[in-house]
């Protein structure tokens, strides 16, 4: 199979293993959110814990954008990834309840990731130089990507002197970048059947972190309490990885022509509400976590979660796509499930029953969806 006159591009053996890099620093990344003050997690580390997760998941579309459109398997790219997995050990390393401390670190290493990342693309130039409109594209996302860099390290040289962390900045620019560059970059369309696996299976390493948190619901003595609660948990964790199942294999077009850059942007947003949902069925267990607030962190997580998971109705087959009645029962489910959520904030017995009914209840609808339109 071709697109555009090239090989269908496949993932490669070293693209899963530099994305299970990042699944670990996202994990180690939750430790933000266990200083606890009044019942819940303070500002500061919550802050820190968004936009640290966020500036990963970053540096991983932005090397997946490289790979798709650019990637020979060379020596050459072999040597700037694991030079990057490397720098994201050092990543992982400033991340703590004690940031800043460790802040530096982690800066510093965001940095020279972006940086290398971005070396890359201008190496990449040499090869286009026939193809004015590829040049071009290829200096605008390296670009990007240097002024993301400088601005990590502005803002490290900057929080020496003042104390005032502006973490935000960067990765606030390089998703805004990103976005508002998705128009002039459909001159270069990506191999987008590469790119939604690659997404997809980020997505499935995602899920297993998942796993592993819940699998601290099944500690211990076995007890009616504790058998509810471990079932409730692995169904929420079963309903999700359906729902996304059903999406990318019955209802996105994997032969689509696009620039992929909104695809990639939801899965971003989407990968980091999966992460708060590990976070919240973790806190689900822990009494030192005040019940609205983690009842509300919860909802939020699922409301973001299902928000970018129809927004990759977007790129579904013409057959597939959802009308304006689907959207609206959906939205309808959502609200409900909200209402319902802080109706019974303080009894985690109900609150978390309702997850799993309204995770089931939307994988039903996404099932359904796909089931009539492929027949």
């Amino acid at each position: 199979m071709t697109l555009f006159g090239k090989e269908e591009k496949k993932v490669e053996y070293l693209e899963l293993v530099y994305d299970l890099i990042f699944v670990y620093i996202v994990g180690r990344n939750n430790a933000l959110m266990h200083n606890f003050e009044n019942g819940f997690t303070t500002l500061g580390s919550f802050s820190a814990y968004v936009f640290c997760t966020l500036a990963i998941i970053q540096i991983w579309m932005f090397s997946t954008f490289y790979i798709n459109l650019y990637g020979r398997n060379s020596v050459r790219e072999y040597v700037f990834l694991f030079t990057n997995m490397y720098l994201l050990y050092h990543m992982s390393t400033g991340i703590s309840t004690n940031w800043t401390e460790n802040s530096y670190r982690f800066c510093i290493a965001w940095a020279l990731i972006l940086i290398n990342i971005a070396v890359q693309h201008f190496i990449e130039a040499r090869h286009h130089k026939a193809a004015p409109w590829e040049l071009k594209q290829i200096y605008r996302r390296g670009g990007i990507i240097l002024i993301e860099a400088l601005l990590v390290v502005a803002i490290t040289v900057f929080y020496a002197f003042t104390g005032i962390s502006l973490t935000y900045i960067p990765v606030i620019f390089g998703i805004a970048a990103t976005a508002l560059s998705g128009r002039t970059n459909m001159l270069v369309p990506v191999d987008f059947g590469h790119l939604s696996e690659r997404a997809m299976l980020y997505i499935v390493f995602t899920f297993g972190e998942m796993i592993i948190v819940i699998s601290s619901y099944f500690d211990g003595k076995i007890t009616p309490n504790s058998l509810y609660f471990s079932l409730m948990a692995f169904l929420i964790v079963v309903g999700l990885l359906l729902s996304y199942g059903v999406l990318y294999n019955r209802i996105i077009d994997r032969d689509k022509t696009t620039n992929g850059t909104l695809y990639m942007l939801i899965h971003v947003f989407l990968i980091f509400a999966l992460n708060n949902i590990s976070v919240a069925l973790e806190f689900m267990r822990d009494e030192e976590v005040a019940n609205f607030p983690k009842t509300l962190f919860l909802t939020g997580s699922f409301v973001l979660c299902f928000t970018f998971m129809f927004l990759l109705g977007f790129y579904a087959k013409k057959r597939c796509g959802f009308n304006r009645k689907f959207a609206l029962v959906l939205t309808g489910m959502m609200i409900s499930f909200a209402a319902l959520m802080l109706i019974f904030r303080e009894n985690m017995y109900v609150n978390i029953a309702i997850s799993a009914a309204y995770v089931f209840g939307v994988f039903a609808m996404l099932y359904y969806r796909g089931k009539r339109m492929e027949a």
